[in-house]
Order: C-alpha cells, then structure tokens, then sequence
C-alpha cells in the first residue's frame, strides 16, 4: 500500500514543479492571467503535497525521497516542455559579408521573417537584425548558414512592446 503513496506523491510533486516552471515563462511572456491560474492550481497540490508528505515524515521517510525525485523530475519536465514550446520572439545579430547579404535577405524574407541592415563596415559587412518566433530558431540559423557559413550570429529572447 505504501508504493501507491510514494508513486501518488512522486507524481504530484511532477506535476506541481512542471506546472510552476511554465508559470514563470508564460508570466515572462505577458500572460498574466494564465500564470495567476496556473500559480493558483500550483499552489494547491503543494500545500495538499506537503501535508501528506509531512504527516508521519518521522516513520517514513520515504515520503521525502519520494518527493524530492519528483521535484528533480518536476524540474527536467518543466524545463523540456518550456523548450519545445518555445514561446516568445528572438531577435538575432547576425554579421555576414555584404555580398551575401542580399542574398540572405532575399531568403528570410521568403520565410517571412524582417529584417533590418544595421550598418556596414570597413571590410565589407554588413549586420543585420532578423526577429522571429522562437519556435522558428533553427529554420533561421540554417537559412543563416546555407547562405553563409562564416556569418556570425548572435540571439537573444526579447518582448515586444
């Protein structure tokens, strides 16, 4: 009977810290709303979680592994799911040479993404800004790098206002 309380608790305390992992990136994204439902449900597994875990912790302490490895897992769950989500807009730096610069322009925008020339310099290159859902990362940096492989790029999560 004690191995469905261990499952029942490891479980639970997955559940809460994935959950608790995607409130902090939808409240970062401006879903406000949707991080304060989600911190209430949170909330609640934890304080019925805890309860059972601390009830009798001093003759079992199995509880508390139990709950400790569901907050590890909890924790990689949340982290994984965040991931694949991919909320939000990345804005990229990228550097490439002039001469391929128009043609990597050409190809972003083909895909929809825009794009702004920054400046050139000296050695002729050219930087450009591209923004883009997050979600489409990968598909930008291969565009990037089918048309230039020396092109320097440079990513960062931002919020549009």
């Amino acid at each position: 009977m004690n191995i469905l309380v261990y499952i029942a608790i490891f479980v639970f305390k997955i559940i809460e810290d994935a959950l608790a992992t995607l409130r902090l990136i939808v409240v970062s994204n401006g879903k406000k709303k949707l991080g304060a439902i989600l911190q209430f449900v949170v909330t609640l597994i934890w304080i019925i979680l805890t309860g059972s875990v601390l009830m009798g912790l001093q003759k079992d302490i199995f509880k508390a592994i139990a709950f400790a490895f569901g907050s590890l897992f909890g924790s990689y769950l949340g982290s994984f799911l965040e991931e694949k989500m991919a909320l939000g807009t990345n804005i990229f730096m990228v550097e490439v040479n002039n001469n391929k610069a128009i043609k990597l322009t050409i190809n972003l925008k083909k895909e929809g993404f825009q794009i702004s020339k920054i400046k050139s310099d000296v050695d002729g290159n050219v930087i450009l800004m591209i923004t883009g859902a997050r979600k489409m990362t990968k598909k930008i940096v291969s565009i990037i790098k089918d048309t230039d492989k020396e092109a320097i790029i440079l990513s960062e999560k931002v919020k549009i206002a």
